[in-house]
């Protein structure tokens, strides 16, 4: 986990050192594009600029996911899902605490999607990790 937010964090770093503010740089002509973007909202720069808002929500967050990885610490694929959660969320957390917003960086030049960040990544792969667990579990069933 600790890796995972280093990560975002040198990359971050790299792209406000090496890009600057609104530019983009071709990574892979029509497919991927790194932008340097400032984003005091969420997904898709929503509730702009409600930093006490995300405080709350990410430390009530991190604080359920420290739990749930504690709860289920035996179960692999949803132990991997919640540590990318949490470093996505981290990631982010040290963003917004430290600079007042968080750092965007990659353009999918193929498909108007938001611009995201490693963080983000993260956040979404560990979701689809447990998701996929969820379906997998058979405590579920009856």
């Amino acid at each position: 986990m600790f890796i995972l937010v280093v990560v975002d964090q040198i990359i971050k770093s790299a792209i406000v050192s090496h890009i600057a503010l609104g530019a983009t740089t071709t990574v892979v002509p029509g497919l991927l594009s790194l932008t340097n973007l400032h984003n005091s909202g969420a997904a898709w720069s929503i509730l702009q600029g409600k930093l006490s808002f995300f405080y709350l929500i990410s430390v009530v967050a991190l604080g359920v996911m420290v739990y749930l990885l504690w709860r289920l610490r035996d179960k692999r694929l949803y132990e991997f899902g919640i540590v990318l959660m949490i470093a996505g969320t981290l990631g982010n957390f040290i963003d917004r605490i430290r600079i007042g917003y968080v750092v965007d960086m990659f353009q999918l030049d193929f498909i108007n999607f938001p611009i995201f960040n490693f963080a983000d990544a993260c956040l979404t792969f560990g979701v689809i990790l447990i998701l996929i667990a969820v379906l997998k579990d058979d405590s579920f069933e009856k």
